[in-house]
């Protein structure tokens, strides 16, 4: 599917104008879930991993639709590592004609996990160019998971359930989330990324660093009955992985937990802005502590649901925000172009140029990504794009002041990491693939502030 500047406006500029609202008679909730576990062979974290050898448990692709608050809106959360540019918009598209309603009225986050896919249609095109077999994702099974959704979703809308009060809680999560961005030089850069594990004493031993302890949980009630629930926590979802055993890991295993013991609720996981977040400090890569992070999700998720306080539903709206970022200076075509025609270069060193190059692409024909967020009474919950910094998730909760905010990133994956401006000079991994410049940041606060005003 081919973005043009002409279709993504009109799917988000009416909605940025006019917001909807429903009144409470009318408000279902049809929640949908599919399976979307990749076969053996299949590329994993965008085919710069080992392949799918087998399966620890299966991905899937949970959400549901909101119907009487206009137009229907659909949020989804995928166990995938990422969905970028014409392929995060092939798969609102799909979900939004399933649902009888338009694409800027879906909203699609990866948890990313990274045993699990990552898609980018263009990106996959600039590699079948070189004719060496570079592959980041089987564009058959993409399609298979499309039709999956369209399925889900169609199933779902004839068994929904009315929507009666919504309820909001959070608990503190314990050692989980530590920011990676801590060890730095002299200098006040970045002198080693403490990352998704960690088995370096010096860097275990630093302080956790920035992060946001709470987990966030917004249910939806039909009267007495919990019919939705929709977790929310900051940090990357990777305990052991790299082995291509694919695996929805510690936050999917908390959820699927979840799940079973309350088989009449449909529960979603959202990882939040967690772009210089992980469990590095208390994860040294291995099987138990799987284990013990899956627990310590489990318990974020029960302390949150305990805190619970549940009001009737109120006002929905529906607000999204585009915005047409500027590409990191760092990137140009020709370097990128080299990078990836170069034969010499792993697999990462030429399928992420070839990323790079599809965002460029994007940001020429001035297409935009799409910020969303749904509010619901005195709730909103933030849709944001990539692997924004956790920054951006504790401003959100100052802009709207006493209103209870739940943010999931992961959205649109075309930008890849999105650090706020003041860490750009710092350097470190997550700068140097930000595809954005530091201009990104005062856009993307912009649209947050715009987003939360009701």
């Amino acid at each position: 599917m081919k973005l043009t500047r002409r279709r993504f406006l009109q799917a988000t500029l009416a909605a940025s104008v006019t917001a909807r609202a429903a009144s409470e008679p009318g408000l279902r909730i049809a929640p949908f879930r599919c399976d979307v576990t990749p076969p053996v062979g299949h590329p994993l974290c965008g085919g710069w991993i080992k392949p799918v050898v087998d399966h620890a448990d299966a991905l899937e692709a949970i959400g549901y639709v909101l119907l009487g608050a206009g137009q229907p809106i659909v949020v989804c959360a995928v166990d995938w590592e990422g969905i970028h540019n014409e392929a995060h918009l092939a798969l609102r598209t799909a979900l939004a004609e399933a649902a009888g309603t338009t694409p800027e009225r879906v909203a699609v986050h990866c948890v990313h996990q990274h045993d699990a896919p990552m898609v980018c249609l263009r990106a996959q095109e600039l590699c079948d160019a070189e004719g060496d077999n570079l592959q980041s994702v089987d564009r058959g099974f993409f399609g298979q998971c499309l039709d999956r959704g369209r399925a889900a979703v169609r199933a779902a809308l004839p068994k929904a359930r009315r929507v009666t009060h919504v309820a909001h809680g959070e608990g503190r999560v314990e050692k989980v989330a530590s920011n990676r961005r801590v060890a730095l030089g002299p200098d006040g850069k970045v002198r080693v990324m403490r990352g998704s594990s960690c088995r370096t004493p010096e860097l275990i031993a630093l302080p956790e660093g920035l992060i946001d302890p709470m987990l966030k949980t917004v249910a939806f009630y039909d009267g007495g009955e919990k019919i939705v629930a929709c977790h929310y926590y900051a940090t990357h979802p990777m305990s052991n992985y790299g082995g291509g055993h694919v695996s929805s890991d510690f936050p999917g295993l908390a959820r699927k937990r979840r799940q079973q013991e309350e088989p009449g609720c449909t529960h979603l996981y959202f990882t939040g802005c967690a772009g210089n977040v992980a469990a590095g400090k208390y994860n040294p890569g291995t099987p138990e502590a799987r284990v013990q992070l899956t627990q310590r999700i489990y318990d974020g998720i029960r302390a949150a649901e305990q805190s619970f306080v549940r009001t009737p539903i109120g006002r929905v709206v529906w607000k999204t925000h585009p915005i047409v970022p500027e590409i990191n200076p760092v990137f140009t075509a020709a370097n990128q172009r080299a990078m990836l025609v170069n034969k010499k270069n792993g697999p990462a060193n030429r399928i992420r140029p070839a990323m790079v190059i599809a965002l460029m692409e994007r940001v020429a024909r001035r297409v935009p990504i799409v910020l969303s967020a749904l509010h619901l009474g005195d709730l909103a919950l933030l849709h944001l794009p990539g692997e924004c910094f956790v920054e951006y998730q504790l401003r959100a909760q100052q802009l709207g002041g006493s209103r209870f905010v739940a943010t999931a990133a992961y959205g649109d994956g075309g930008v890849w990491y999105v650090p706020v401006k003041e860490e750009y000079p710092k350097g470190g991994y997550e700068v140097g693939v930000a595809f954005c410049a530091p201009g990104v940041d005062d856009l993307l606060t912009e649209g947050i502030r715009e987003l939360l005003r009701t």
